[in-house]
């Protein structure tokens, strides 16, 4: 049973969610990176430190190549897109992040260094659903995907610009959410 299961709140300070915003607006701009998949979606890494049953998050690790068209990877996601997507306004083919394995390893690795732990990974919604307006639940993919990785999904809405947040489920589970405190 990981540590992160029993998480009750996580701490957020504001200046790292600003790191995030600032990260999901450049990718919805169409401003890309050097070396950077030219892909309208924000996908990183949050590590922190835990005290007692709170997430403190000390890092915002954006990741920059997706790994999505590349075997075994495409493959693999490929055939979970079949079996667990819905339609949207992005093709099947171009859903589902794949971090390149280089890079994630380098950020593991970067969490060692630093005392870290890894918390999970934020992706961003920007295209509102029928009974879901503000996009900000996990779908069934991202529980599927998020299944057994003892890890937090953070969806990032993205639906409303202006008006963006950020909502923290364990596994992907819609009834496993963990509160999100802005700290100044």
């Amino acid at each position: 049973m990981s540590e992160l299961e029993h998480a009750g709140r996580i701490d957020l300070p504001a200046t790292l969610w600003q790191e995030i915003l600032g990260h999901c607006r450049r990718k919805l701009a169409g401003e890309f990176l050097p070396g950077e998949t030219p892909v309208r979606r924000a996908y990183g890494i949050l590590a922190g430190t835990l005290s007692g049953d709170v997430m403190v998050v000390r890092l915002v690790l954006p990741v920059k190549k997706n790994a999505r068209s590349v075997e075994p990877f495409r493959s693999y996601m490929d055939q979970v897109m079949a079996e667990h997507a819905v339609e949207s306004t992005t093709p099947m083919d171009k859903r589902g992040w794949i971090t390149d394995p280089g890079e994630l390893r380098a950020c593991f690795q970067r969490c060692d260094d630093e005392g870290l732990m890894v918390f999970g990974t934020y992706h961003m919604h920007i295209v509102a659903w029928d009974g879901d307006p503000t996009r900000d639940t996990p779908t069934r993919l991202d529980t599927v995907l998020a299944r057994g990785s003892n890890l937090v999904s953070f969806i990032i809405s993205m639906v409303d610009e202006k008006r963006p947040s950020m909502r923290a489920f364990y596994e992907g589970r819609p009834d496993r959410e963990i509160p999100i405190n802005i700290t100044g």
